[in-house]
C-alpha cells in the first residue's frame, strides 16, 4: 500500500488540487510541505494532532515538513470557524507561545541535520511594505473571489474587519515565500483552510508561473459532527502542566464506541490492516479498543512511562485501588473560609465543575462522590485537616476524578 493509499484508507484526506500529482510527490518522498500553526496559546492541543501526526507519517515516507508558526499571521488572527474577532496578542505573547510550540513539536517530528524545518512568518510579513504588498499581491487577489470564500462567510453576518480580510492574502504570501526560499511545494491544512490554500497556489501560478499543491486533512469530529479535543473544562493540551497526562489519557479512554475506530485510524501508528481487523470488535472488546487508543496516544505525546503511569492509574482508580496515578489539586489556607469547604467549593476548585450552580446539579442528581461515599448535601463541609496526607478523592459522574490535598 503506498503512502497515498494509506491516508486514504485512514480517512485523513478531504481535498486535494491535483490527486495525480500529488500522489507521486508524496510516494516517492518529493514533497517539501508545509503546515501552518498560529501560536494562540503556549501549548498545542488536540486539534493540531492531526496535523501533527500528519506530518510525522509523511517524514517518515522520506519527504520533507516545514512547521511555519504564524509569528506574523497570529498578530491578525485567522476568521475561519469564528464568529467573533480574535483577541489580540502582544509580539512578546507571541513569540514565547512559538517557542513553546517548537519543544512540544520535537516529540512528533525529527528536526535534525535539516530533516525538517521550523519557520517563523513573521520573519517576512512584519518588513513587509504596504504599498507594495498591494501592488505586487493585491493586484493577484478577487475581491469577489474571497468574498465567496467559506472561510469568511460566517464573519460577514456579524461584520468583517478589513484586518481579517487581509488574513487569506497573508497566508498565500507565506505559501509564495515558502516555494521561493525553501522549495515548498505542497501546503497541508484543516479543511476549513481550503480557500487560503488556494489563494497561495494561484499566487505562486500568477507571480512565478510554477505548479504547486493543496491538501486538506479531515477535521477530527465526534460521531455527533462536534470538534473533538474539547471538554468541560476547555481544550485538551498537550502540555503536560495544563493537561496531565492522566487527564490526556482518561479523554480518549472515553471516547465513544461510535468514534474509537475512527481515531484509531486517523490517529495512531498502528498498521492499518490490525485496525481494519478490530472493526469486527464489539462489546467489551470496544473497551480494549479504547484502550490501545489511550495508551498510544499518550505514548506519542508523553512518552510511554507516563503512559504505563497513566493507564495503571486509570485501572486501579476502576477497581478501586487508593494509589492511583490521578491528577491533583492542591489547596492553600487561603481556598478555606473558617478552616473548612464546602462541596461545591470543592467541585469548582478542582476544575470538575465550571461554577457552584454546576456543581449543585451534579450534587442534588447525585453524581458526586467522596472516596467512594455518595455526597447528596449540598451544604456538606470539609474541614482542611480531613485534606491533609493523602487527602481525598472527588468523583463527578462516571469518568471524572480528582484528588484534593491540602498544601
Amino acid at each position: 500500500m503506498t503512502l497515498y493509499d494509506e491516508l486514504v484508507a485512514r480517512g485523513l484526506i478531504a481535498q486535494v488540487t491535483d490527486e495525480a500529482e500529488i500522489k507521486d510527490l508524496i510516494n516517492n518522498g518529493k514533497a517539501t510541505f508545509y503546515i501552518g500553526f498560529d501560536p494562540t496559546a503556549d501549548s498545542l492541543h488536540v486539534g493540531h494532532f492531526m496535523a501533527l501526526c500528519l506530518m510525522k507519517r509523511l517524514q517518515m515516507a522520506g519527504n520533507k515538513p516545514i512547521a511555519l508558526i504564524g509569528g506574523g499571521t497570529a498578530m491578525i488572527g485567522d476568521p475561519s470557524g469564528r464568529t467573533d474577532m480574535r483577541q489580540m496578542m502582544t509580539p512578546e505573547t507571541i513569540q514565547h507561545n512559538c517557542d513553546c510550540f517548537k519543544k512540544q513539536m520535537s516529540r512528533f517530528i525529527d528536526f535534525s541535520d535539516g530533516k525538517a524545518l521550523m519557520v517563523n512568518n513573521a520573519d517576512w510579513l512584519l518588513k513587509l511594505n504596504y504599498v507594495e504588498l498591494l501592488r505586487e499581491v493585491g493586484a493577484c487577489f478577487s475581491v469577489n473571489n474571497m468574498l465567496r470564500a467559506e472561510c469568511y462567510k460566517q464573519r460577514m453576518a456579524k461584520g468583517l474587519s478589513f484586518l481579517e480580510f487581509n488574513y487569506m492574502i497573508m497566508q498565500s504570501y507565506d505559501f509564495y515565500m515558502l516555494y521561493q526560499k525553501y522549495g515548498c511545494n505542497m501546503q497541508f491544512g484543516g479543511d476549513d483552510q481550503w480557500s487560503n490554500m488556494l489563494g497561495g497556489t494561484e499566487l505562486i501560478r500568477r507571480k512565478l508561473g510554477k505548479d504547486a499543491y493543496a491538501m486538506t486533512i479531515t477535521l477530527l469530529l465526534n460521531s455527533e459532527g462536534k470538534k473533538m479535543g474539547k471538554t468541560q473544562k476547555g481544550a485538551v493540551w498537550l502540555d503536560p502542566n495544563k493537561t496531565s497526562p492522566f487527564e490526556f489519557y482518561q479523554y480518549w479512554r472515553n471516547v465513544s464506541d461510535a468514534d474509537v475506530m475512527k481515531c484509531l485510524k486517523m490517529l495512531t501508528f498502528l498498521p492499518i490492516e490490525q485496525i481494519l481487523e478490530m472493526e469486527h470488535w464489539e462489546g467489551s472488546q470496544l473497551n480494549t479498543a479504547k484502550e490501545i487508543l489511550a495508551h498510544e496516544l499518550t505514548e506519542l505525546v508523553h512518552g510511554k512511562e507516563e503512559a504505563d503511569k497513566a493507564e495503571a492509574g486509570a485501572k486501579a482508580l476502576f477497581a478501586g485501588g487508593a494509589d492511583a496515578e490521578i491528577p491533583t489539586t492542591t489547596l492553600t489556607e487561603a481556598d478555606l473560609q473558617d478552616g473548612s469547604i464546602d462541596i461545591l467549593g470543592l467541585l469548582v476548585k478542582s476544575g470538575l465543575s465550571a461554577s457552584r450552580s454546576e456543581a449543585r446539579r451534579s450534587v442534588e442528581q447525585g453524581g458526586v462522590s467522596v472516596n467512594g461515599e455518595k455526597v447528596t448535601d449540598v451544604k456538606t463541609q470539609y474541614a482542611g485537616e480531613d485534606l491533609q496526607g493523602e487527602g481525598i478523592t472527588l468523583k463527578r459522574g462516571k469518568k471524572s476524578f480528582k484528588k484534593i490535598v491540602m498544601a
